[in-house]
């Protein structure tokens, strides 16, 4: 299994902030995103840009994380 730089811990890092994010909106319909930064503020969609390009990164790296 490879081992983690900084940048693969800062992408799971944002990937499971997105994952919250998310989970609020599903059970509470709370953006917590846009409850921080504005609704669809720049900021804010710096933010989902950065995880949606977090999740890309995450997923080009999946197989390497298979590999023994």
């Amino acid at each position: 299994m490879k081992k983690f730089n900084v940048i693969d811990w800062i992408a799971m890092i944002l990937i499971i902030i997105g994952g919250l994010n998310w989970g609020l909106v599903g059970v509470f319909k709370f953006d917590l995103v846009r409850a921080i930064f504005g609704e669809m503020s720049l900021l804010a969609r710096i933010v989902y840009i950065i995880v949606g390009i977090s999740a890309i990164y995450v997923l080009a790296m999946l197989p390497k994380l298979t590999k023994k």
